[in-house]
Formats: structure tokens, sequence, C-alpha cells
């Protein structure tokens, strides 16, 4: 759990994966607050084709890194066969070669995101299978000459910060001691990547962090 307590607003160090987190308080006002920061980074990756990119803005606006640069941890010993369902969604046979590429977007020493990523190296570049098989630059970033269109599947909220009904006059929840609990992971989306003709040729399942609301509650107006 990403752990935010109090109203000092300072960074704090966390244990383990987790970043340095900031602190806030946990009521309603502050759950409201991070329901609609979410649901904005939610929009933000719906309405751009790389989410690395989006990912950037992301840090820039609300001061994870200075500069707001995302990086790509490959996670090799995670790589795994493509299955039946993701071979239907690239349109791939059973023989034809599809690779795995497991990895952690970060920004400032926060995890941002993690992403399983299937793509058919065949309609790549051999310069782009080159960055993607000896270095951990970000997909988008290595396949951006491509031209991609990116055709989500499938977006989801992991957590609700505000109970049910809270939107037809249900009571927010009191005030708590403490700091607000925020999930590791907070969002998730699945999504396609397309070349210009239409054809597939990447699979993708990115599930973000609770790491995105790692900064200073933003003051109310």
């Amino acid at each position: 759990m990403v752990r935010f307590a109090g109203a000092a607003l300072v960074l704090l160090a966390a244990a383990g994966t987790a970043a340095a987190a900031a602190v806030w308080p946990d009521d309603g006002t502050s759950r409201l607050e991070a329901l609609a920061l979410i649901e904005t980074l939610n929009a933000d990756l719906l309405g751009h084709d790389s989410a690395t990119l989006t990912l950037e803005r992301w840090c820039g606006a609300h001061g994870l890194a200075s500069p707001p640069t995302v990086t790509a941890a490959r996670v090799p010993e995670a790589e795994t066969p493509a299955d039946d369902a993701v071979r239907r969604q690239l349109g791939a046979d059973a023989a034809e070669t599809v690779r795995h590429r497991h990895v952690r977007l970060s920004c400032g020493g926060h995890v941002l995101s993690e992403a399983d990523n299937f793509y058919l190296p065949a309609l790549l570049t051999p310069e782009m299978n080159r960055v993607l098989d000896g270095t951990d630059t970000a997909f988008g970033r290595a396949v951006a000459a491509l031209r991609f269109v990116r055709r989500t599947l499938s977006a989801e909220l992991l957590w609700h910060p505000l109970p049910e009904g809270w939107d037809r006059g249900a009571a927010l929840p009191p005030a708590r001691p403490g700091g607000l609990d925020v999930p590791a992971d907070v969002l998730r989306h699945r999504a396609i990547l397309v070349l210009p003709d239409g054809r597939p040729f990447s699979a993708l399942v990115e599930t973000y962090t609770g790491e995105v609301l790692a900064f200073p509650m933003p003051p109310l107006r």
C-alpha cells in the first residue's frame, strides 16, 4: 500500500518497491480529490496513443520529477508466451513469433505503471527490434516512427475511494486519523496498437500504481 498521512504535505520514504509518497489526509474531500485525479489520468490515457508520453505530462504537471522523464525498466524474468487470446487480438497464427516484454515505467523514482506488451517483431523495423531487445527504452518511444494508433479494449478503475452512491447524495466518509491508504494498483487498461493500415502489432495490459498520486494534495479552488 502507498501510505498517505497527516496534513503536513511532506514526502515520506516508503519501504520495498514503493517510492516516496506525499501525505494526504483521510477525509471525504481528499477522497473526492483522489477520485477526480484518477479519472483525469484515465481520460488523458484514453485520449492519447502513447501512455509513455501521457505519463511524462502527468509527471511534469504534478511535480513528480524534474525533468519529468519516464524511463522503462525491463523485467526479463517475467516474460511469458502469448496465449490464444493474445494471438487472436494480434491476428497471429500458432507459427508466428510473438514476443513479450514486461516493463515498469518510472518517473523520478516513482513506479507509475507496469506493462505487459505482446508484439509482432516481423512488423517492426530491425532497429526497433534491436532497441526493444537490447535496451530499456519504453515501447511507445521505440516504435513511435510507425505512427501507430491505440485502440483501448477496456479501462477499469481498481480503486474506488468513495462509497457507491456518493454522487447521488450518499454521505462522504468521515475524517479518519492517520492517512489515506491508496492501493498498490488503481487503474488498468487493455489495448491494442495498430499500424496506419489497420494491422494490429501489439497487445497491451497496463496497470497504473498508487504512485501516480505521490504528490501533495492540490489545494481546492
